[in-house]
């Protein structure tokens, strides 16, 4: 019991501390593909740094919620740890507490919150943002539903260490179409959650284009640091639930030992270095949509989510 929890904790640091390093990666192979020479992959880390160092402004106007929003964004994706295989293929202390679906409502948890947030201090650009938010939110739900009910059937669970199990033992079950289709999927909901390129420029500044960003303007700060470690780690959750449930189910610890950690470890952060160039050659070769091809986005994420229900019914 003790040893699982100390796993538990392992797998919480893992995730803060590595989050910022997939974002610092992901911008380097950027500036590298358009010859720029851009920022080192430290930079997130010294933006956290100095974040902590400086002094909040909060509006007289701000009640409690644009206060909590911070913690609940930075906390969220801890919770979300601790249900999912980071390290090891074996499930931890918590890891029956909730499923996929259950892990998702509590990351939509932190966006609520960040949404009422952005709409307490009675920003424009906030508000804006924010219906944006919502509305992308509400697009990415029923494909996230689809998948879910897909992955149970498949799968027989929606437990992510049962998933991952099932596909580690079903070897080619992995290249089926239905699979595939759903993979497909849930990496275009990630690219809409975590405000990619083609639904949202990450790196963009102008107020009027802003989404995701545009909940975070009116923080400073230590409240802003938490903001933006919290989108990191959401990030690198996402990530981390595509890769070892979904896409590559295997370099998991199956026993707790140093070297076997270790290798668990490195499995990871190469599984996120590949994660990284998928979404930089992504974001490299497309260009943001406007507003209402956002939809249609999504709506062919449903599409090819409800294609994969169709060819595991249909036996393809």
């Amino acid at each position: 019991m003790t040893a699982r929890l100390l796993l538990n904790i392992m797998q919480v640091l893992v995730v803060m501390l590595f989050s910022p390093l997939l974002k610092g990666v992901i911008s380097r192979l950027k500036a590298i593909i358009q010859s720029k020479r851009g920022p080192s992959i430290w930079q997130p880390y010294y933006d956290l740094y100095k974040l902590f160092r400086k002094d909040e402004v909060i509006s007289t106007d701000a009640s409690w919620i644009f206060r909590a929003a911070p913690l609940v964004s930075f906390a969220v994706p801890l919770l979300v740890t601790l249900l999912i295989p980071v390290l090891t293929g074996f499930p931890l202390t918590w890891a029956f507490m909730g499923d996929m679906l259950g892990g998702g409502f509590i990351l939509s948890l932190g966006g609520f919150f960040a949404t009422l947030a952005a709409m307490d201090t009675a920003s424009p650009y906030g508000q804006m943002g924010s219906s944006r938010t919502r509305m992308v939110s509400f697009l990415a739900e029923p494909v996230l539903m689809c998948v879910f009910f897909v992955v149970s059937l498949v799968a027989g669970a929606t437990i992510p260490y049962i998933v991952n199990h099932a596909w580690y033992m079903g070897g080619k079950s992995v290249i089926y179409p239905s699979h595939v289709l759903v993979v497909i999927a849930f990496f275009m909901v990630i690219l809409a959650e975590t405000g990619r390129i083609p639904v949202d420029n990450p790196d963009g500044h102008f107020e009027l284009a802003m989404i995701d960003e545009s909940k975070s303007l009116e923080y400073s700060g230590k409240g802003f640091a938490l903001i933006k470690w919290g989108g990191y780690m959401k990030l690198f959750v996402l990530m981390t639930i595509f890769m070892n449930v979904l896409v590559t189910p295997w370099g998991l610890a199956t026993a707790v030992t140093a070297p076997a950690l270790t290798l668990a470890v490195l499995s990871l952060l190469l599984k996120m270095l590949a994660g990284a160039v998928l979404i930089v050659i992504i974001e490299s070769t497309l260009a943001k949509l406007r507003l209402f091809r956002v939809a249609e986005f999504l709506g062919m994420a449903f599409v090819i989510s409800l294609l994969g229900l169709i060819t595991y019914f249909i036996g393809v």
